[in-house]
């Protein structure tokens, strides 16, 4: 434990003790791991691990640091792109960019359009960057070009973990891994999970583990899946925003049942209608393409369409009055209106 009874008097505000403490340790973890990333590229350049009798310098890194081989690999590999990438490096030693950031940036950038890139990264949060990085590739690639790159780097991989358990890692295709998503949470949507206990329900991970084996086992059965491909003015994606080349829509359209969801001139989907109770296939597209997620907490996964005000209320359903909610909130708004 640190010990604290060196510092200054009211220096830090009552209650702001751990954020302090965790904010420095964490600024001194940055500034190390740029000093660990570009030393480890010098490294493995120099042929000094060959003076260690080491099979190469990322395992001499690794053993050292008791880290996976993999990890001093990825390490080498950027202090190595970063040489070359001037704008980004001077961004990642003034401390704008995270390494998270100037990892996912060095698989993309060159130096023709690391300003750009870097750019997106300074104002797009790390767990969003692959994304917004894929969707300007998109924007600034040839489609067929970029297609056949995707189709190359397409892989599946395996490893046993030490309890038993393998672990897949899989790169596909935006059409095929939309295919796959939709199939997978199709399946736990439509399926009531079993308890583990009376009190321990399965996570959303364990269910789409079983919804994986239940596709391997079963096929997945008669189950109705359908992938929404959205076509606008500034590119194309699939339903959660992943980038996909016109040429793959081009490809399939003659072979696919085409749905179009609309849009206004302020890119808002258009409105659709109806008397009944549970909203129709339409309905809930233009409801998804405008909240995206849970209103109430974020979520991207168990979305179903809520009722404001109840349709016992209302005794019609329309886009205005419907919002996307998670299972969870759902559930909990109902609660709270049936306590209050």
């Amino acid at each position: 434990m640190a010990d604290h009874t060196t510092d200054p008097a009211g220096s830090i505000p009552p209650g702001l003790r751990l954020s302090h403490d965790l904010s420095t340790a964490l600024t001194t973890w940055s500034t190390s791991q740029r000093t660990v990333i570009g030393l480890a590229a010098d490294f493995a350049d120099s042929g000094e691990w060959m003076a260690v009798n080491a099979a190469s310098a990322a395992h001499w890194i690794a053993a050292v640091a008791d880290i996976e081989v993999s990890t001093a690999r990825e390490w080498i590999r950027v202090g190595r792109r970063l040489r070359t990438l001037t704008v980004i490096a001077d961004l990642f030693e003034a401390d704008e960019l995270s390494y998270s950031k100037v990892r996912v940036l060095s698989r993309s950038a060159t130096p023709e359009n690391e300003q750009q890139l870097a750019a997106i990264a300074v104002d797009v949060p790390a767990g969003a960057l692959p994304r917004a990085i894929a969707a300007w590739v998109h924007r600034n690639s040839d489609d067929r070009e970029l297609e056949r790159l995707q189709h190359e780097q397409r892989s599946v991989t395996w490893r046993n973990e030490p309890d038993g358990m393998v672990t897949f890692t899989a790169r596909l295709p935006p059409l095929v891994a939309g295919q796959l998503i939709s199939r997978l949470t199709t399946h736990v949507m439509s399926t009531r999970p079993s308890a583990t206990t009376i009190e321990q329900w399965p996570s959303l991970a364990q269910q789409h583990a079983d919804a994986l084996a239940a596709l391997l086992c079963e096929g997945g059965g008669p189950l109705a899946t359908e992938v929404i491909v959205h076509v606008r003015d500034d590119g194309t994606s699939l339903d959660d925003g992943t980038a996909i080349p016109m040429s793959v829509v081009e490809r399939i359209a003659p072979e696919a049942f085409i749905r179009a969801l609309i849009h206004d001139a302020d890119n808002r989907p258009i409105n659709a209608s109806a008397k009944r109770r549970h909203p129709s296939t339409r309905q809930k597209r233009v409801v998804k393409e405008r909240d995206r997620v849970c209103v109430d907490c974020g979520a991207t996964t168990l979305l179903e369409y809520d009722h404001v005000p109840d349709f016992a209320q209302t005794g019609h359903t329309v886009v205005e009055e419907l919002q996307l909610r998670c299972a969870p909130c759902h559930q909990r708004r109902h609660e709270r209106e049936d306590a209050a």
